[in-house]
C-alpha cells in the first residue's frame, strides 16, 4: 500500500537523484576529451559541452596538395571527440542513476 512515508521517501530519492545528475552534468561540462584521426596526426580537444578547445595538426600534413585529406581528418577527429563525450556522459548518468534501482524503461541517458 502507498502511504505518506513512501511518498516522502520517494520525493527524497528523486531530489537526491536530481542533485547527483546536476553534479554529473557540471562535471561533464568541465571534461576535456581528445578525439583523433589519422593515427594521431590530427587531434581535437573538446570540452564536455562540445566546445572546441584546441586543434593539433602534425606538421607532416601541411602540404598544399593534402588540403582535402586534412579537412577530412579534422572532421573525423571532431566527430570522434563528440562521440566520446556522449559515451562518457551516458556512462556517468547511468552510474549515478543505478543507485536508485530504476526500471530499465526509465532511461536517463541523453
Amino acid at each position: 500500500m502507498f502511504n505518506s512515508n513512501n511518498l516522502t521517501h520517494l520525493i527524497q530519492q528523486a531530489q537526491t537523484m536530481q542533485e547527483k545528475i546536476k553534479k554529473v552534468q557540471k562535471d561533464i561540462e568541465n571534461l576535456e576529451i581528445i578525439g583523433e584521426s589519422g593515427a594521431g596526426l590530427v587531434k581535437i580537444t573538446l570540452f564536455g559541452n562540445h566546445k572546441c578547445k584546441k586543434i593539433e595538426i602534425d606538421h607532416s600534413l601541411l602540404i598544399k596538395e593534402e588540403k582535402e585529406i586534412l579537412e577530412d581528418l579534422i572532421t573525423a577527429a571532431f566527430n570522434d571527440a563528440s562521440r566520446r563525450i556522449t559515451e562518457e556522459k551516458n556512462n556517468r548518468v547511468s552510474n549515478a542513476s543505478n543507485k536508485f534501482n530504476l526500471p530499465p524503461e526509465f532511461n536517463l541517458n541523453f
